[in-house]
Parts: C-alpha cells; structure tokens; sequence
C-alpha cells in the first residue's frame, strides 16, 4: 500500500501552493492514502522523519520510505512520482 505524506505548516506559503495541487492528485489516485501532517502541531513526527523544510513529500510503501521531495511539484510531476511508487 502506497502512502503520501505532506509535511506543512499553517505560515508556509509554498504549503499552501501544494495543497490543492495535491488534492487534486488525490482525487485521481483513490487507492493511495494521502496524510497532512502540519509540524506545528506534530512535531514530534516532524522530527522522526528529519523534516528540515516545509513541505516535504514522503512516499512510502508499506510504512517503508522509498521516495520524497522538497518543495512545489506541478501536478503532473507528483501524478509520474506516485505511479512509479506504485
């Protein structure tokens, strides 16, 4: 199982250009599971996966990470990422 994990915070511009880019993506991909994790508020899983900047993009495939990125992404790009990750 594939899961998407966007690290954001309520004071970031650039977040606030990827979320609805990214919930966009979600609708084209229903059998992955996409998180927001707002490191405000969850700081401590911030910490664990060594966010440095906001946002941050993490794929993971069965709890394991296997990709991420930094930043805002086009949407095609993020729809290329997932179906690689798939």
């Amino acid at each position: 199982m594939l899961t998407v994990k966007r690290f954001s915070a309520s004071w970031c511009s650039p977040c606030r250009q990827l979320a609805p880019i990214m919930e966009s993506v979600s609708r084209k991909f229903p059998d992955v599971t996409f998180v927001t994790v707002d490191v405000d508020e969850q700081k401590l899983q911030a910490q664990n996966y060594g966010i440095r900047s906001v946002p941050t993009v993490v794929f993971e495939r069965n709890g394991v990470e296997i990709s991420r990125f930094s930043g805002v992404r086009p949407e095609g790009s993020i729809v290329q990422l997932i179906n690689e990750s798939k």
